[in-house]
């Protein structure tokens, strides 16, 4: 990757001093920059700098996203069009041409659900107790839900979100366990 910006200055601006070229990690790569050429000129670079060291871009899961642009040509590979799309995923957190935050607060409440419900058998058991059912929670549904969220623009929207979603898991848990209680000691009497 360093041979494709070494000596370009085509990113975004990060910090009064620095641009900010690239973002990757492993074999995932997003190439940034202000203008439609510029980023004409980076992909042919990187597919030239790529072939040259018998690396091969695979078409099917590069796809372009164009931010703030009434632009409507496309990037191309090799002379054929690369793919648009109007949001992608990258290191788990869902990045829009918008900026917006809905679309990956509403991605982490899905998979934090996922990991709630595949934990119901330690909801339901009476044998683990409320608090340490409630550190299991924090540890494996809560860490689920708000991975990525310190790049979150905090609103309040995002905001009732999140604690709407944390308090019908935790009413459900609680519910349940009192629910139990409240029988047990009807049958008592």
């Amino acid at each position: 990757m360093k041979k494709t910006t070494k000596y370009r200055r085509n990113g975004i601006q990060w910090t009064p001093w620095s641009q900010l070229e690239d973002l990757d990690f492993a074999d995932d790569l997003a190439l940034l920059s202000h203008s439609h050429q510029q980023m004409q000129e980076k992909t042919e670079l990187l597919n030239t700098v790529s072939t040259q060291l018998g690396l091969n871009i695979n078409r099917s899961k590069t796809r372009i996203m164009k931010a703030n642009t009434k632009n409507n040509h496309p990037i191309t590979m090799n002379g054929e069009p690369l793919e648009e799309t109007e949001s992608f995923t990258y290191l788990g957190s869902t990045i829009n041409k918008h900026g917006g935050t809905a679309e990956d607060v509403k991605a982490r409440i899905q998979k934090a659900r996922v990991a709630f419900i595949m934990l119901r058998k330690i909801w339901r058991a009476k044998q683990i107790k409320t608090n340490t059912k409630l550190r299991i929670f924090n540890s494996n549904v809560k860490a689920v839900l708000l991975y990525g969220s310190e790049t979150w623009r905090s609103t309040q929207k995002t905001l009732k979100r999140i604690h709407t979603f944390i308090n019908k898991c935790l009413r459900q848990d609680i519910q349940h366990y009192t629910l139990e209680n409240d029988q047990a000691t009807t049958h008592r009497k």
